[in-house]
């Protein structure tokens, strides 16, 4: 039985088997997940149905699982039928989160356009697909180094 809040059988098997700057992105219910899938990574469906589950919630059980170095999420356009004029509600949902966990973790956004090769990369190595309905919830974490000393 596990302590940490992480319970998905697969999920967990990817992390385990994972090193220092193997990075994991949750997807969005929008994110074309399948499609910009990186070649050595696994794509684990979540999404149940709309808002089912957020990307937030992914994160949440997370933080509590693997050390995170660093947190990229895709930027929000400022023009067109997407735009936002400021950062989307979930980022400081985001933040939230780090900051409940103690992490000192800040998120650094990638340019829309630069985030899909981003993904793409041989390290990365899980994408969780959610059913979150947010605008640019994306979130590309890199995983960090266990420090027991």
């Amino acid at each position: 039985m596990l302590y940490h809040k992480l319970i998905h059988p697969e999920i967990n098997a990817i992390l385990a088997a994972a090193g220092h700057h193997s990075k994991v992105l949750i997807a969005d219910g929008n994110y074309p997940a399948s499609s910009t899938l990186g070649p050595n990574a696994t794509l684990v469906s979540l999404n149940l149905s709309p808002g089912v589950v957020t990307c937030t919630q992914v994160l949440e059980a997370l933080v509590d699982a693997i050390p995170i170095d660093a947190a990229n999420t895709m930027m929000y356009e400022t023009t067109g039928p997407y735009a936002l004029s400021e950062d989307p509600p979930v980022w400081a949902q985001y933040r939230d989160v780090f900051k409940r966990a103690n992490s000192n973790v800040q998120l650094e956004p990638i340019a829309k356009w630069d985030f899909y090769p981003a993904v793409q990369t041989p390290d990365n190595v899980l994408t969780i697909q959610t059913g979150d309905t947010q605008r640019f919830a994306n979130l590309l974490l890199t995983i960090g180094v266990r420090m027991d000393v």
